[in-house]
């Protein structure tokens, strides 16, 4: 045999290899391409979000360390009170004005009547904390959704390019692995993908979860203390 000829036969299969993960996403069927931009589009708002919590629930921390230190420092809560009012407030502060406006519309009132005032207090401050979860939990819900939907929507790439590989293998009547890997590859390159925007969304959802209820108990420790420390003035203004 020529070796000219055995080098010439060796190109179609050396093509016919390239498994690169470029030329992977090139030769795949267009419905495969599109299922790959947008797990690749999943995965990059995953990190975002991520970048953005991370920043997000340091900044809540600090602001939390700060008020509290404040707080239980001795200073008057009136005066504290009157700091924070006059600007916005988020977190902790946001539960401590909120509180001291009912408590103070209640007793700038005509009526001075301090019946109910301890529920009212309570109900405000709930209704604070429920405000702060909703704002800590932002967006959570997309990382849950790219954590649990990701890999079946890769698998659903995987599938639907093995069958195109397939009906290519039929047409042809070549079932040489050159040919037939090629195919497989780009659509296993499918679920790759979805698993690489599905794991950190599951990891950062479950860290972002347990932050976000670390802080909500922080919270409602808080307002059971501040709750006490209101329920004595009213005793003693009664």
């Amino acid at each position: 045999m020529n070796p000219a000829d055995v080098a010439q036969s060796a190109l179609p299969v050396a093509a016919a290899a390239d498994v690169s993960l470029i030329a992977l996403f090139w030769q795949a069927h267009w419905i495969v391409k599109a299922v790959m931009l947008g797990l690749m589009g999943c995965s990059v708002w995953v990190w975002a979000i991520a970048i953005d919590k991370m920043f997000m629930y340091a900044r809540a921390k600090r602001a939390m360390d700060r008020f509290e230190q404040a707080f239980w420092s001795g200073q008057s809560i009136e005066e504290l009170y009157r700091a924070l009012a006059a600007k916005p407030t988020q977190s902790m502060a946001a539960l401590f004005v909120a509180a001291m406006r009912e408590w103070k519309r209640s007793f700038e009132s005509q009526s001075r009547s301090f019946a109910g005032l301890q529920m009212r207090i309570e109900k405000v401050m709930d209704v604070s904390i429920a405000r702060e979860v909703d704002r800590l939990e932002r967006r959570l819900l997309v990382l849950a959704t790219v954590g649990s939907a990701g890999p079946f929507v890769g698998l659903f790439g995987t599938v639907w390019g093995i069958m195109s590989s397939f009906q290519a293998i039929a047409a042809s009547k070549n079932t040489s692995l050159a040919v037939v890997a090629p195919g497989i590859a780009e659509a296993l390159f499918a679920t790759a993908i979805g698993l690489i925007a599905a794991i950190p969304a599951t990891i950062f959802y479950n860290k972002f979860t347990s932050e976000v209820n670390r802080q909500a108990q922080r919270l409602e420790g808080f307002a059971d203390e501040f709750a006490a420390i209101l329920s004595r003035q009213i005793d003693e203004r009664a």
